[in-house]
């Protein structure tokens, strides 16, 4: 499947502490996807937990937006190389959405919208770490940018913050995602270049 990629621009500051290494520092927002870009209808949209026991929750729109909401404000690095310093989102902490279900999982797949997956800890994804969020910069999330919601899993690479997501399914044992099963580091450290196989 193609790469479609927009919005390169990045200049390159190794002297920054901030940049992890081998990133360069953009100021414009790339775009990667692995696919067309799907378009969700608010009404349509829903987020689901699944547990290794075969339980779970789910939450439509309005029940979502009616969760608490938090600002985050952090880096994010892409394992083609780029970061962007100091972005603000809105969304809800992946703590409040998992304290919805009872789980002895070790790990999580994320799914999205368009057939895209990425696996995670489930300990990456707790204790204020990450978030599904649904605004970038005080506006609606762009659905170039994984609108109208995506996983933010910002201490990581990119790649695991699964746009258009809509769902989690705890496992016991480790699967790889989409990009993990065509070459990507199954973890995806970006302070430690976790980028590949």
């Amino acid at each position: 499947m193609a790469v479609i990629s927009r919005g390169f621009g990045a200049r390159r500051r190794e002297s920054d502490p901030r940049l992890p290494p081998g990133q360069y520092l953009t100021d414009d927002f790339p775009v990667l996807s692995a696919g067309p870009t799907p378009r969700i209808d608010l009404e349509d949209w829903r987020f689901g937990i699944r547990t290794e026991a075969g339980t779970g929750a789910s939450w439509t729109w309005d029940e979502f937006m009616a969760l608490p909401i938090e600002d985050v404000h952090t880096d994010i690095h892409c394992v083609t190389r780029w970061s962007k310093l100091g972005t603000s989102w809105r969304g809800v902490s992946l703590d409040t959405l998992l304290d919805a279900v009872e789980t002895d999982a070790s790990y999580a797949m994320a799914h999205s919208y368009g057939g895209y997956t990425t696996n995670v800890p489930l300990d990456e994804l707790r204790d204020g770490r990450a978030w599904v969020a649904f605004e970038f910069d005080g506006e609606p999330l762009d659905p170039e940018h994984g609108g109208p919601a995506r996983l933010l899993v910002p201490h990581l690479y990119f790649w695991k913050s699964a746009k258009w997501v809509r769902g989690l399914t705890l496992m016991d044992e480790d699967e790889p995602g989409f990009w993990e099963q065509n070459g990507y580091n199954m973890h995806g450290d970006p302070w430690t270049e976790e980028r590949y196989w």
